[in-house]
């Protein structure tokens, strides 16, 4: 069992930076790949980046590769994902996950396990 807080979430204009942080609690975080999903309003949760136990392996959907980086911190137990050149679009609910596993590439909500409550970004034009 893993309890994940997010946080770092607000409003940003475009064009601007933000990282959202995780904390998770446990003393397995290392043995959990960590995602990052988001959710706006009237759409499906989507998935945004992963990275695996010890942040050899990362994988991002197509929409935020080369503007978003995930990182984690396993001594501090925390996950990352530092977002660049924001667009109104990337508008949304962004919720840390996690999953038993070592594949990165699990893009479902489905297959994460445990679930932060969420931290809203909003990005103004």
């Amino acid at each position: 069992q893993v309890q994940l807080v997010e946080s770092g979430g607000g409003l940003v204009q475009a064009g601007g930076s933000l990282r959202l942080s995780c904390a998770a609690s446990g003393r397995t975080f290392s043995s959990y790949v960590m995602g990052w999903f988001r959710q706006a309003p009237g759409k499906e949760r989507e998935f945004v980046a992963a990275i695996s136990g010890n942040g050899d392996n990362t994988y991002y959907a197509h929409s935020v590769k080369g503007q978003f980086t995930i990182s984690r911190d396993n001594v501090k137990n925390t996950v990352y994902l530092q977002m660049n050149g924001l667009k109104p679009e990337d508008t949304a609910v962004y919720y840390c996950a996690a999953r038993i596993g070592v594949r990165v590439d699990r893009l479902k909500a489905g297959e994460y396990d445990f679930w932060g409550q969420g931290t809203q970004l909003t990005v103004s034009s």
